[in-house]
């Protein structure tokens, strides 16, 4: 691909991308939507899905940063469902989409239908939880569409390489696929465990920031690459590695945090925005490759394997969620009381995405014995249709499902006053362990400071201890502020003040260039520290 139709790619999917967040729409769906109409506009440049650039290239960065922002407690709490959804599921769905789709379509061979099944059975690792934090779901919810979304794509990838197997002539049988199934497994997950640990030892010994977060870019592909290499899946490694540094990201200096957590957020941004404008651009390929198959007749497959998608989810989801409850009394004392409203929101969350057409693309041409692979370019198109169908269709109502729900009371949304004063009462234990901390070391002759400052840091420690219980009192009666938001107003109008000055100093040549810059870092660090991080 040339660098000029990249640039557009990437440039045109981060305006969509931008734009979106001023409409109530998902950007998934806009993405998908303005790759679709751009797909037929004249001038636009072909962008064929290449699945050597979307598994190795793409689908790494994009489980890592889903997987360090992930808690590693909340899944291993939550291991039944996402194990039922990420590994139960994606085989159940396998074999009965793949079945009901050989019932529907005269002339495709079973294990043609079943490579159609393993393709379409992962729901995207984006789309989803996507909403779900944007509309604040239950976090037990939200963790368990996290939880399966990082692990269904390495379940769906080995099960389309046992179907594929058996389709193409190679040889396959259920022991032979189990093992299979088995050594990428372990394998993926022996892999991360390997090197979660010298990873984590690098981060943090290295004591450079920009080395430290050059490290972070390179060790989703390093993950996969090895895993890839020893043939396991490099999906589970990523994932397993990804959680590990999570969890132990406390570890590392507060610059490396603050620069991978910038640099991480434009990563996953611009890879999102750019692989669901991808997903629309396929259309006219998939067109072209329909052949002996009408389009007319084609759309009614099509239709059939969007409901067949959409039921089976259901079929799983429901038995999934309340069988072991009342077989097993131990899962029921021990997980929480559950109706069926929840299953309904997982159900209804199955949207797929690009890693569906990425499977798809990679399928042969031929057999082994020459003979062209029966029913290819229908899967190809049944698969982008069932994609597109899902992100429209499901995507645009399940916003509303959540929200007609919560109004009626039958889905509890996130206790924002709870979370708050969980907030409040953390940081109140923390000030208070580091005030007495401080008098500690203000009481040894050692760490002698003069008056002033010591009174400064003491108030940097009552400040932080009442900024969140401020958010839980009254409002300015004038401008409805918080005690804390008028703080951080006040307190940005004298850092744009100082900015300013400097600014005006360079300008008459009275300080040059590079101290600026090293005043206005000190005010952006200053700035940064005064406002709290919010959700996006």
């Amino acid at each position: 691909m040339d660098v000029l139709p990249l640039v557009a790619l990437v440039a045109g999917s981060a305006a969509i991308a931008g734009a979106s967040r001023r409409t109530p729409v998902a950007a998934p769906l806009l993405l998908v939507t303005a790759g679709l109409i751009a797909s037929y506009v004249p001038g636009v440049p072909d962008y064929t899905l290449d699945p050597h650039i979307v598994l190795p290239l793409l689908l790494p960065p994009l489980l890592y940063t889903a997987a360090v922002d992930s808690s590693y407690l909340d899944l291993r709490a939550n291991m039944r469902p996402v194990a039922l959804l990420s590994i139960g599921y994606v085989l159940f769905a396998t074999v009965a989409v793949g079945w009901l789709a050989y019932l529907l379509v005269p002339d495709l061979p079973l294990t043609a239908a079943l490579v159609l099944g393993a393709v379409v059975a992962p729901p995207d690792a984006v789309a989803a939880t996507a909403i779900a934090r944007r509309l604040r779901l239950p976090s037990r919810i939200t963790t368990i569409l996290q939880g399966e979304s990082l692990v269904n794509d390495a379940t769906a990838i080995t099960a389309f390489k046992v179907a594929l197997a058996a389709a193409v002539g190679a040889g396959a049988s259920w022991a032979g696929g189990m093992a299979e199934f088995a050594l990428a497994s372990l394998g993926g997950v022996g892999v991360g465990l390997v090197l979660m640990m010298p990873l984590h030892w690098l981060r943090t010994h290295l004591t450079e920031p920009l080395l430290q977060n050059t490290l972070s870019l390179l060790i989703p592909f390093v993950a996969y690459a090895l895993a890839e290499q020893a043939g396991a899946s490099g999906v589970l490694a990523v994932v397993v590695v990804a959680l590990y540094l999570g969890h132990r990201s406390w570890q590392v200096d507060f610059a490396t945090r603050i620069q991978e957590h910038a640099v991480w957020k434009m990563v996953a941004f611009i890879l999102e925005s750019a692989v669901f404008a991808l997903i629309g651009l396929q259309l006219p390929f998939v067109l072209e490759g329909l052949g002996e198959y009408g389009v007319g007749e084609s759309l009614v497959y099509a239709v059939g394997v969007f409901v067949a998608v959409v039921v089976v989810r259901f079929v799983w989801v429901y038995p999934a969620t309340f069988l072991p409850r009342a077989l097993f009394r131990r899962i029921k004392e021990r997980e929480p009381e559950t109706n069926w409203t929840s299953p309904l929101i997982v159900g209804w969350a199955g949207m797929r995405g690009v890693v569906s057409l990425a499977i798809a693309f990679s399928i042969p041409l031929a057999l082994d014995d020459g003979r062209p692979f029966p029913g290819r370019n229908l899967v190809l198109f049944l698969t982008f249709t069932t994609v597109i169908g899902t992100l429209v269709v499901q995507g645009l109502t399940l916003p509303v499902l959540i929200r007609l729900l919560i109004r009626a009371r039958m889905l509890p949304s996130r206790d924002r006053q709870a979370e708050t004063l969980a907030e409040a009462q953390a940081q109140s234990e923390a000030s208070a362990a580091a005030e007495r901390r401080l008098e500690e070391l203000l009481a040894d002759e050692r760490n002698a400071l003069p008056e002033p400052l010591a009174q400064r840091l003491r108030a940097v420690l009552e400040r932080r201890r009442n900024a969140v219980w401020e958010r839980l009192g009254a409002v300015n009666e004038v401008t409805g502020e918080s005690a804390d938001d008028t703080y951080r107003r006040l307190s940005g109008e004298m850092i744009e003040t100082e900015r300013s000055v400097f600014v005006e100093l360079r300008d008459r040549r009275r300080i040059d260039d590079e101290m600026m810059r090293t005043l206005l870092r000190r005010l952006d660090l200053e700035e940064a520290a005064a406002y709290r991080e919010t959700e996006d």
